[in-house]
């Protein structure tokens, strides 16, 4: 079997990846990103591996290692389905929290919006030294979403000084920001 009809049987298990993702969120849009990381997981993969297990077990094997993957997108943070999606929310306080809709719809808590959370925010990232804010920014970058080690590796700062800066800088925002 060539490398394109395992990525062929791959495509026509969308809608059993869909419901192992379900097992894990509720969110439709959740699985579905999930499910296209998972997919171009496959398609990175070395093809002689992918083949190897489709030649061991089938679609079973392309199934059971979905599932892995899948499950380690919601239960791990060390992943590429975390980094893209779920990395830069955990930045919010508790109560600040988006629904589960294609629209993304914003949840208010009492009187304060959430856009104003972010106003408050950037103000506060204002007032800080240069340096910490952009460390800051450029690790919360959403479209650019890097690991510390890439940042390390691209600015020459150590691994352990980028995630002190960006500690600091979080605490600092969750102590400021907590009450709004």
């Amino acid at each position: 079997m060539t490398i394109e009809d395992i990525y062929k049987v791959i495509g026509e298990l969308r809608q059993v990846f869909i419901g192992i993702a379900g097992q894990y969120v509720k969110s439709e849009y959740k699985m579905e990103d999930a499910v296209q990381e998972l997919f171009i997981k496959f398609l990175s993969m070395n093809p002689d591996t992918l083949k190897k297990i489709y030649k061991k077990d089938g679609k079973k094997g392309i199934i059971r290692y979905g599932a892995v993957v899948l499950r380690r997108s919601f239960t791990c943070n060390k992943n590429t389905y975390y980094y893209k999606y779920r990395r830069y929310y955990t930045i919010f306080s508790e109560n600040k929290t988006f629904t589960d809709s294609y629209n993304y719809k914003i949840q208010e808590n009492e009187s304060n919006n959430i856009w104003e959370y972010f106003e408050k925010m950037d103000v506060e990232l204002d007032k800080l030294y240069w340096y910490d804010r952009e460390l800051y920014k450029l690790y919360y970058n959403i479209e650019n979403k890097e690991t510390l080690d890439t940042i390390a590796k691209k600015t020459g700062i150590s691994r352990n000084s980028l995630f002190t800066t960006i500690d600091n800088v979080r605490k600092h925002l969750k102590k400021v920001l907590k009450d709004e």
